[in-house]
């Protein structure tokens, strides 16, 4: 399974939280209350961030070695690692709502007969356009 580590920069603030920022991928931040909540922010921010990148189809850099001269006096640098295809597979068949528009005596003839709109939709779905994903 592919996996991407990069490397964390955690800052401490004055009241006990961190933040957290990627130097080779710029706009990728997140925070924490406490230093293993950064962390674990960290991994969901690094997974999305890359999975954007990668539905955006911009290209991702390798990572790289930080520079110490770069780092915050008091941060903290960590190799964050996650499992990009995980993430996708996550991302991918997560449930999102939709709006329909339907006549209201077929909406209210399906709800007589009990149909389960979001089943019926996805079947059809996926019939009209010929997939048998997830």
């Amino acid at each position: 399974m592919r996996k991407a580590t990069y490397f964390a920069v955690f800052e401490p603030s004055t009241e006990g939280n961190f933040g957290v920022f990627f130097p080779d991928l710029p706009g990728c931040i997140s925070m924490g209350d406490d230093f293993q909540h950064a962390q674990s922010m960290a991994e969901e921010a690094l997974g999305l961030h890359l999975w954007g990148m990668d539905k955006d189809g911009e290209s991702i850099p390798s990572p790289s070695q930080p520079k110490f001269s770069d780092i915050p006096e008091g941060a903290v640098v960590v190799a964050i690692t996650v499992f990009p295809d995980m993430v996708s597979n996550e991302m991918d068949n997560r449930a999102v709502k939709t709006n329909i528009t339907l006549p209201a005596w077929l909406k209210e003839l399906a709800e007589k007969q009990g149909v389960n709109f979001s089943q019926i939709t996805q079947a059809a779905l996926k019939e009209y356009l010929g997939v048998e994903k997830h």
